[in-house]
């Protein structure tokens, strides 16, 4: 017998697994004694309005039977060693999840990324930290599982297309996540973890007759009469498929710069830019859980969210905090010499002593100075590199990155000293309005000042902002139509996720990613 219930629980009650049992069997009148009576979470969000911290939980109770499974999406990999075949450029969620449905449906799916696998970009990684050393095709954001593999691996997603969602998760779990993604308001992986589970997706398709070719990059086209046939890499190998997945990422610089020179239709589009702010975990737990020294020891590392619209030269424009990761670090995202980009990831314990947000400035088309429309569809990718240049320049041509106490940023100070910090190449005290764009740094100053109305104790000079946060989302859209998600322009292309322009983040970008493959399945694969 199955009983469901939900409750207001104290933090002790939710995050302790035996109170936790008794507290519901308790309210269900039943014996915590008898071992045959089990309890489990299947949801859980916290609740920090009031000045006690609560957790809200839905639970199940098992009367002497078995928990059933909380994955509900059986899937079978079958063998496609022999059947038609599809490329899919970029082995990022997008493209890892295309490659898996189309596994589902029949379909052969040749991966072809141009980083290395998850272990074997560690050493880059550790080169660019240590050594200031980027390397153009293997760093934070190219390789094995993309950007989200080693920056963070946040879960949550505002689509709402829950089912969509649950499957994706159901997917993480069977390859080695915990099951805790299923049960959390927003769920999260974390660095630490994410290797290892993308290892197991790729082992998965490979098992059953895909094949992933890794440091292998795409700089060419096959294309007749405005229909793709395959892709052409660098070492001049020509790869054909029914159909081509461009699921390159955000920061693929060149393919934009491809497909520009091919005259294939691309769209400048609009993006955010800023700093990554860096307080200590304790004074944001003690903020947001209203406790007097710090969060104990049953409540997760506390997050926020926060929004503010600013008027810079009579134009209203958001500026709002962005991936924030509690218990988290701040790592170096370049990926070519000659630039510098912050990012944020979180390990699963989340127990850093530091936590950090991006805070960016919503950018649109006309907010480019007018040097940039020479670019057309790229001005807002050639903005966004140019601010990374002077960010790099201004830290001193390595990785060191420009940074600046809060406070002192918004009365335009600079900073005598500055703050322990989680970024591991460094920081260089620099006056941070000199720097950023005048429009993005006014509008951020502005924002702040509201943002430590909203959040009392935010705003301080024990916090530190870091430059630069470009790379939210791309600033180049590659068009594609809304209901077959083929590109209007080149027949059997399907353009997916943040590089195209239609998802961001692991969740929404995995989603793309089978609906790119559903539809090109769909429309040029007889069943």
């Amino acid at each position: 017998m199955k009983k469901e219930i939900i409750l207001q629980l104290s933090p002790e009650e939710a995050y302790d697994e035996a109170k936790f049992r008794d507290t519901v069997l308790k309210k269900f009148g039943l014996a915590p004694s008898d071992p045959e009576i089990l309890a489990r979470q299947v949801k859980r969000s916290i609740d920090a309005r009031g000045r006690q911290v609560k957790v809200n939980v839905s639970a199940e109770v098992f009367v002497h039977e078995d928990f059933t499974p909380l994955i509900t999406s059986n899937i079978t990999y079958q063998n496609v060693s022999n059947a038609e075949q599809i490329v899919i450029v970029g082995a990022g969620p997008a493209g890892m999840f295309a490659a898996l449905r189309a596994i589902e449906l029949g379909v052969k799916p040749i991966l072809i990324e141009r980083g290395k696998d998850v272990r074997g970009r560690r050493r880059d990684l550790a080169a660019i930290n240590k050594d200031h050393i980027v390397n153009p095709e293997s760093n934070y954001c190219f390789g094995e599982g993309g950007a989200g593999t080693y920056s963070d691996g946040k879960l949550y997603t505002r689509s709402k297309k829950r089912g969509e969602i649950k499957r994706i998760l159901d997917i993480f779990v069977s390859h080695g996540a915990s099951e805790e993604i299923l049960v959390d308001a927003h769920p999260h992986i974390g660095t630490n973890k994410l290797p290892k589970i993308v290892t197991e997706l790729r082992e998965t398709i490979l098992r059953a007759g895909g094949e992933v070719l890794f440091e292998t990059k795409v700089v060419d086209f096959l294309i007749e009469n405005d229909e793709i046939k395959g892709v052409i890499t660098e070492s001049g190998q020509k790869i054909m498929g029914l159909g081509v997945i461009l699921a390159t990422g955000h920061s693929a610089r060149d393919m934009y710069h491809l497909l520009h020179e091919k005259n294939i239709l691309i769209e400048a589009k609009p993006f955010a830019l800023g700093v990554r702010i860096e307080h200590s975990q304790n004074l944001i737990d003690r903020i947001q859980y209203h406790c007097q020294i710090d969060r104990g020891p049953y409540l997760p590392a506390s997050a926020y969210s926060l929004v503010h619209q600013t008027v810079f030269k009579g134009i209203q424009r958001g500026v709002f905090s962005f991936c924030m990761c509690p218990g988290g670090f701040i790592v170096p995202s370049a990926t070519s010499p000659g630039e510098l980009v912050v990012n944020g990831m979180s390990p699963s314990r989340r127990d850093s002593k530091f936590a950090n947000s991006g805070v960016v400035v919503a950018v649109e088309l006309e907010d480019l100075p007018k040097q940039y429309e020479k670019y057309g569809p790229l001005a807002a990718m050639m903005f966004q590199a140019d601010v990374e240049k002077a960010v790099w320049q201004a830290g001193g041509e390595t990785q060191t990155a420009p940074a600046q106490r809060m406070l002192d940023f918004v009365e335009r100070k600079v900073s005598a000293d500055l703050l322990d910090t989680s970024y591991q190449p460094g920081l260089k005290s620099v006056d941070m309005n000199t720097v950023l764009p005048d429009f993005i740094a006014s509008r951020l100053r502005d924002a702040f000042v509201e943002f430590g109305k909203k959040m009392k104790g935010y705003l301080t000079n024990e916090a530190q902002i870091i430059g630069v946060e470009s790379r939210t989302s791309s600033p180049v859209r590659i068009p594609r139509n809304k209901e077959s998600f083929e590109h209007p322009q080149i027949k059997r292309l399907f353009p997916s996720a943040e590089g195209a322009g239609y998802a961001g983040g692991i969740v929404s970008a995995a989603m793309d990613g089978e609906r790119c493959a559903e539809k090109l399945i769909a429309q040029y694969i007889k069943s």
